[in-house]
């Protein structure tokens, strides 16, 4: 699952790619010092999988992960190929989810590229050129596939159908999701206002709290994701030792870092959910998976001939196994279930995949 990071130049996304990955993307207070993407795979932070490697004292510990995608700044025109435009929105057509990145604080030092501080409208310049992007794109679909919609044939005759619906919506200035459809339904037309999306206020130390109240309610009505994060203190809390990072919040009276809230809302906006294989002597693992899916899929994400052979899966709580301490004791009451092929996995759910190929 692939998140790409976007907004305006200058507005803190690399600074916070970096503290996010640690991977040392270029960032400086220059337009388009990203240029070709950097990607960095992001561990997801689950206090239950730290449970469960308490309980189980295996030799590895390993995390699920999302990978985040830093795509260089957008700028008003970019559509019609502007700043590098058009190179830009064809990375974000490979990406699953958008987190765009708002500047909601002031410092003379660093330019904005419309000259003042307004999130909103950066926002609105941002969905505008993707809208923009998207008009062009059905406006060609549309075209190719008006023939075969003439000729009567039904595929070809549905799928105008639902162009013509979605390019209404673009024509009103509203994103292509709006139009009702299913992402498996318009998965095909790889629009880039289909995507889901959430946003990241970048306070800063000092954040204009006019400006960022500004930002909360346009979140509130959108009833949209929104993550307030000071990419610089992130990026210097990133850097700590893990025992002093865990004091720092403990003193700030929180549980997870913004970071770690920022990848949290990405698991969530991409509906996924975790599983946990654990009991084995060699590690405890959570797993990424889509919500609503099936004990074999599950399976398959360990390994292709998990879900090609599988049998049955023996699953329990995690809730359970802490509150009891070993599966002995859970098998003793009945807390074990034996699953078939038509479970759906639940969030919080240890597996234990029986299968044969």
């Amino acid at each position: 699952m692939e998140i790409g990071i976007v907004g305006l130049p200058n507005v803190g996304k690399s600074t916070l790619f970096n503290a996010l990955t640690k991977a040392g993307a270029a960032s400086s207070n220059y337009p388009f010092t990203t240029i070709d993407p950097n990607v960095g795979v992001v561990p997801i932070p689950d206090k239950r999988l730290d449970g469960l490697f308490d309980l189980f004292k295996p030799p590895k510990k390993v995390p699920s992960y999302i990978k985040f995608v830093d795509i260089a700044g957008l700028v008003k025109g970019a559509s019609r190929g502007e700043g590098l435009g058009n190179k830009f929105l064809a990375n974000i057509r490979e990406v699953d989810a958008i987190v765009q990145v708002v500047r909601v604080f002031d410092d003379p030092d660093v330019v904005h590229v419309l000259g003042e501080i307004d999130p909103v409208r950066d926002i609105e310049v941002i969905e505008t050129e993707l809208i923009l992007a998207d008009l062009e794109s059905v406006d060609k679909m549309l075209e190719r596939n008006s023939g075969a919609a003439r000729t009567g044939n039904k595929d070809a005759r549905e799928k105008q159908e639902k162009l013509e619906a979605i390019k209404k919506i673009l024509d009103e200035g509203r994103p292509a999701r709006d139009a009702g459809f299913t992402e498996e339904e318009t998965h095909d037309f790889n629009l880039l206002t289909t995507k889901p999306v959430f946003y990241v206020a970048n306070t800063n130390e000092q954040p204009d709290m006019e400006k960022l109240q500004k930002m909360r309610d346009f979140a509130k009505k959108r009833d949209a994701i929104l993550v307030e994060i000071s990419a610089k203190i992130e990026s210097e809390i990133a850097e700590l030792p893990e025992d002093e990072k865990a004091m720092f919040l403990k003193d700030l009276g929180e549980e997870y870092s913004g970071l770690d809230k920022m990848v949290l809302a990405g698991k969530k906006l991409l509906n996924l959910i975790s599983f946990f294989t654990a009991g084995s002597e060699d590690e405890v693992r959570s797993w990424n998976l889509q919500k609503g899916l099936k004990a074999p899929q599950a399976a398959g994400k360990i390994h292709s001939d998990f879900e090609r052979g599988f049998i049955r899966a023996d699953v329990y709580s995690y809730e359970d196994i802490m509150k009891y301490k070993d599966e002995k004791t859970l098998r003793e009451k009945g807390l074990i279930r034996s699953e078939g092929k038509d479970y759906i996995v639940k969030d919080g759910d240890i597996c234990f995949f029986k299968f044969n190929v």
